[in-house]
């Protein structure tokens, strides 16, 4: 298949164009006869005209680089010349009536780079399809709005691939001459293409059942490389849970009598929910105790969950079109969440949720690049599976729920199940149900999903001693973003609480609540440009604990003093927000420094943070996990996203660096006596108890380094040498990358002759080295990329170094000199040339460059300009680059 097809769309699509499909196809009957580099492909389309389309249009079928061979309409002969190119097949005068239209094709997977459509994966033969892949394997209407039943036969040499997977249930295998083989599946829930998937190859499997609430068995098998099965059983366990918790949570069964995952190592994703058949990125599946750390195994957990729940929300009921994505996804992001908060802490969880959200989706927000959950045009839509679409699509649904409580939340769900089942959806008609159910007219609320931006909540609070009243004046406002210079205020759930200066709480009263959910949960609403809360029988000056669980992702501006975020820090009831106060009297005090540092003075440190600090790890048996996160100062990210412009990146890592010493040092004998009391020798577990203790232990390790680098490395090289899981020999490989020493070199060299064999922990390997925020890493970087074991080809490896040193190294990526910009954009630009997905997603990394000093600023610009001024770039790598230059 050609790198550079026609681009997918000539001019932008816009979700004011759309309109209905002019033919049907009720079923897809496939006949794929596998080979290395002459697939082909055999599709019989028994189509009709849509009474909902325009009466004898041309019917205009999709292509990606196709190699037809034949077309036959109703069996009779079609001249290819005339009604066929490579990418599309035009009938001009189709039947006014039913019809069959059959086309066969040839491909050659093993040229397939760009790893969308059919491709090689190793050894396997594997498909991906989302969003617009399945023009890459046949000619059809390649929209999310055509629903189809299909029936694929596969065949294929039976050494090479011994098992045959796709979607549906098996109906027959059976013998297709001289060492040859064939299967064929049948999915009897109609459709759409995106969802079809097929792998062949010679693989090792899992296999367990799940008996449903209803008592039908469904066999589970996980599919993997040769000798890899062994490392898919908590993954299977993760599948298990998932299938259980959403038949407790949701009602939802599962409707096939088999469901299939393959893992394979080449993937542009994390994963594909496609009917029946996942197929996941390794990464996302393999892990044992050995090679993989408790974020894997969390992350697989959660991976494995959210691919399962589309079963529902995106495969039985779908997205009328692409501007709908957040539709499946954010609502899925949201399932998902749920599930990972009831199997471990939901306190952790919530954090580590919105920890991503601003690492991610709030520059997104904030840049060239922001665009509505919804969005209104596209020119790729590979561009927009974005954290917008996905995070703040979760937040959105969260959100919903919180204003309208449990019960019309999950009545509302029924009723959408049960409503649109079978069918290709708006989000108009997911909101429809909420309102139906909770009696509430939503029409603002549903700004969410087409304003862009993140809304500052300002907040500022006065107590009448006399009165003993406190009132809180609430107000919003969100900042222009490209295409919107006007925005409106936004209906958003303000969860408070009140802490008294004993540190207790303090109860809401008010004269006239605006809602049974102010006077029973504290959850206030904010629907116009300001609200003015008044409190009643407040018996002293409290200290305001807003927007708890985050309640709504914006930016919070509330007039906390030191004093008050400490009282917070030690007693607030809501852990989140104990959590957020220190991380905003630890952004506070790193700002100040940063400015500090760029006017040649010395940064500060505060001993009474310090104290809090010290006093929440005296006291971490309660949560270790929880603990953990408080004391992880927030990022660097963090602090540049809150100064917001004339950013400076060195400065910012000397202030960071700067206070993580004084903090290792003041705290050194309490975070020492943690780390010893947490060494254990029992065996590892990746239950959230056990990860949690190992999260506080290599935090405590962390700041111990910080604070004393020659005895820190000692430390971290004994534990490096000494345990035997991945969790803490990478954490102590982590801290040892930081300190410029001989252990650094032998434990990295020591870490990858243990791991060479194993591509995933080698990935671990590129991104630590990646990551290492010293002048001399881009260089580093350079040499990686002539390592053995590096490929441009392989997104996994990619992501691990490059997309590592661009994303989560502040200091290189953003280099004065331009160096880091340069490199990236040379990467992207060698990427395009055979996988423009992964190319555009190195790209985004460029997202925040007008927030930098000028200096900065006018070396991102010239590398996106460079990049810019090439011609051939690919549909998908011009559409981030442009808009990155708007």
């Amino acid at each position: 298949m050609s790198a550079h097809l026609e681009p997918a769309h000539a001019h932008p699509v816009r979700l004011a164009d759309y309109r209905p499909a002019d033919y049907l196809i009720d079923a897809v009957d496939l006949d794929i006869s596998l080979d290395r580099q002459a697939t082909r492909v055999i599709s019989r389309l028994s189509l009709r005209p849509n009474p909902k389309g325009a009466a004898g249009a041309p019917l205009i079928l999709d292509g990606g680089g196709l190699n037809p061979v034949r077309a036959l309409l109703d069996n009779e002969t079609l001249d290819l010349a005339e009604v066929a190119t490579p990418d599309r097949l035009t009938i001009a005068n189709p039947p006014a009536r039913p019809f069959t239209l059959e086309v066969e094709t040839l491909l050659d997977p093993s040229a397939n780079t760009q790893l969308e459509g059919l491709y090689r994966s190793g050894s396997a033969y594997c498909t991906q399809c989302e969003a617009e892949g399945f023009r890459r394997i046949a000619f059809y209407l390649d929209r999310p709005d055509v629903l189809s039943v299909f029936t694929t036969r596969i065949e294929a040499d039976k050494a090479e691939a011994p098992v045959l997977l796709s979607n549906g249930n098996l109906v027959e295998s059976g013998e297709a001459g001289p060492g040859r083989h064939y299967a064929i599946w049948r999915d009897p829930h109609p459709k759409p293409c995106y969802l079809f998937a097929l792998v062949g190859g010679d693989l090792d499997s899992i296999h367990d059942e799940f008996t449903t609430a209803s008592g039908r068995k469904v066999a589970l098998g996980i599919y993997t490389e040769k000798n890899k099965h062994h490392r898919a059983h908590y993954a299977m366990e993760s599948l298990i849970h998932a299938m259980r918790w959403d038949e407790f949570v949701y009602g939802r069964e599962y409707d096939l009598d088999v469901f299939n995952i393959v893992a394979v190592s080449d993937f542009n994703m994390g994963a594909m929910e496609n009917k029946g058949l996942n197929i996941f990125n390794d990464k996302y599946i393999l892990a044992r105790s050995e090679t993989a750390t408790d974020a894997d195994f969390a992350n697989i957990e959660g991976v494995v969950a959210h691919e399962y729940f589309h079963n529902w929300t995106g495969n039985r009921i779908t997205c009328r079109d692409w501007f709908q994505l957040c539709l499946k996804e954010g609502l899925t992001v949201y399932r998902d969440q749920e599930f990972s908060a009831d199997q471990r802490s939901r306190a952790v969880g919530r954090i580590a949720n919105v920890r991503a959200l601003r690492a991610s989706q709030f520059p997104e927000d904030a840049g060239p690049l922001a665009h509505n959950v919804r969005p209104e045009v596209y020119n790729e839509i590979n561009n927009f599976y974005t954290s917008t679409v996905y995070e703040k699509g979760a937040e959105i649904i969260r959100m919903l729920r919180c204003l309208i409580g449990h019960d019309a939340y999950h009545a509302g769900m029924d009723l959408y199940f049960n409503r649109f089942d079978g069918q290709a959806v708006t989000i108009e008609d997911f909101i429809s149900c909420f309102a139906e159910s909770s009696g509430r007219d939503l029409t603002d609320f549903f700004r969410w999903y087409t304003q862009a931006g993140t809304p500052k909540l300002s907040a500022r609070g006065s107590y009448d001693p006399a009165a003993k009243t406190y009132t809180l004046d609430l107000s919003q406002e969100t900042k222009p973003t490209p295409g919107q210079p006007d925005k409106k205020p936004l209906v958003m759930p303000i969860r408070l609480g009140l802490i008294g200066a004993d540190g207790k709480e303090i109860p809401l009263i008010q004269d006239n609540p605006a809602s049974p959910r102010e006077a029973k949960f504290g959850i206030f609403e904010l629907a116009g440009q300001s609200r003015r809360i008044v409190l009643n029988n407040v018996p002293s000056k409290p200290v305001p604990s807003l927007l708890r669980r985050f309640s709504a992702p914006v930016i919070l501006d509330v007039d906390l003093t030191e004093d008050d975020l400490l009282l917070l820090i030690a007693h607030d009831t809501d852990p989140f927000n104990r959590w957020q106060a220190a991380q905003t009297f630890a952004t506070r005090l790193l700002i100040r420094s940063t400015k500090l540092i760029r006017e040649g003075e010395m940064p500060e440190f505060s001993e009474t943070f310090a104290e809090a600090l010290g006093a929440l790890i005296d006291d971490c048996d309660a949560d270790p996990a929880f603990t953990a996160e408080i004391v992880n100062l927030p990022s660097e990210a963090d602090i540049a996203r809150d100064i917001g412009s004339d950013v400076d990146p060195d400065a910012i890592q000397m202030a960071r660096d700067a206070f993580r010493a004084d903090l290792g040092k003041y705290l050194w004998h309490r975070l020492l006596a943690v780390y010893e009391s947490l060494t254990s020798d029992a065996p590892y577990s990746p239950d959230a108890v056990s990860s949690g203790r190992r999260a506080l232990r290599n935090a405590c390790l962390s700041l111990l380094a910080a604070g004393d680098p020659g005895a820190g490395a000692e430390i971290a090289m004994r534990q490096f040498q000494l345990v035997a899981n991945m969790t803490d020999q990478f954490a102590a490989l982590k801290v040892l990358s930081l300190i410029s020493a001989p252990e650094r070199e032998r434990a990295l060299d020591s870490f990858f002759r243990a791991h060479a064999s194993d591509a995933l922990v080698v990935n671990k390997w590129f991104t630590v080295q990646a990551t290492i925020p010293e002048p001399q890493t881009l260089e580093r970087v350079r040499r990686l990329t002539k390592n053995h074991s590096f490929s441009l080809a392989n997104p996994n490896r990619v992501y691990a170094l490059i997309g590592a040193f661009a994303n989560a190294n502040p200091t290189g990526f953003n280099a004065a000199d331009g160096a880091g910009y340069r490199f990236v954009a040379e990467m992207a630009l060698k990427l395009d040339a055979t996988n423009p997905q992964v190319a555009a997603r190195l790209i985004s990394s460029f997202r925040s460059w007008r927030n930098l000093e000028a200096g900065r600023r006018a070396q991102a610009r010239a590398a996106l300009e460079t990049m810019a001024a090439k011609e051939n770039l690919s549909p998908d790598l011009r559409d981030i680059v442009g808009r990155a230059l708007a």
